[in-house]
């Protein structure tokens, strides 16, 4: 067990060791495989000659082991009839929508969140030897470390700092993801789907919070008006002739519109005067 213990190596790694380890078997089922290929020339071109694209890579494996060097391309490769075969893999940046999922926050409610994941492959013999699937595995990681993040926030952390917590996924994500060569650029969360009685209950709390605003700006309001008035009333106070003043201002202004009737009033002082000649 001990020895078996020394022995655990990469599977990425090994595929850099050469292939003498392969035997005397391997070495004369290479030959053999030659030879084929010898003798169907030119026919064994067509299935020995490969191609693969700019954005992707071939993995090669030859009698069950990873050839010296890594992947192969972008470009032609040969293969070796019967004992090698080859895996391509994309290099390109893939796009995953996480389904939404349930998570309960941290002051106890229930939310719907989806999310986006852009990931992309950036060792192709690691994402091939080390993992079975690296993209399956990848994005069943990004449905639970979704969960398990947003489960450590309040609601509110959740709608108003959504930046942060996609760096942290991220972050999570790619420290997990590089053991299978899955390099992970960028985490969006998309929608945030509250409960509609919460919604509601928001709703009324932002209206309630609103109507308090508009309450206290109007009692501001009144109260600069009233010191205003109070100092204009002081300083009429000063001068008796300027409350006259103001008053046919006053009677000016109503009057300059149509239709207008205008009530004078007269003090009982000039009234009493008329009484008393008569």
């Amino acid at each position: 067990m001990a020895q078996d213990s020394n022995q655990k190596i990469n599977f990425a790694e090994a595929g850099e060791l050469s292939d003498n380890s392969q035997g005397v078997c391997g070495a004369i089922l290479t030959l053999l495989s030659i030879g084929i290929a010898a003798c169907t020339f030119p026919i064994s071109l067509f299935f020995c000659i490969k191609v693969v694209q700019e954005y992707e890579r071939a993995v090669i494996f030859r009698l069950g082991r990873l050839l010296h060097g890594g992947a192969k391309g972008p470009g032609i490769f040969f293969i070796l009839p019967c004992i090698e075969h080859y895996t391509k893999v994309d290099l390109r940046t893939l796009t995953f929508d996480v389904p939404p999922q349930e998570v309960l926050t941290k002051d106890s409610v229930t939310v719907s969140v989806d999310a986006v994941v852009y990931y992309r492959v950036h060792n192709a013999t690691v994402s091939v030897a080390n993992v079975e699937n690296a993209h399956h595995s990848t994005r069943l990681l990004a449905q639970t470390t979704l969960r398990n993040m947003l489960g450590t926030h309040n609601l509110h952390e959740i709608l108003s700092d959504r930046e942060s917590i996609s760096n942290s996924m991220q972050t999570v994500l790619d420290e997990c993801t590089g053991a299978w060569g899955i390099k992970v650029e960028r985490v969006e969360i998309k929608d945030v789907r509250l409960p509609v009685q919460l919604q509601r209950a928001m709703a009324a709390e932002a209206e309630a919070a609103r109507e308090a605003r508009a309450k206290v700006i109007a009692a501001e309001g009144e109260q600069k008006s009233a010191r205003a008035l109070k100092e204009a009333a002081e300083v009429i106070a000063q001068s008796p002739a300027a409350l006259q003043l103001r008053y046919l201002q006053t009677l000016n202004t109503i009057s300059a519109e149509k239709n207008s009737t205008i009530i004078f009033p007269l003090p009982i002082d000039f009234l009493s005067h008329f009484i008393r000649k008569s």
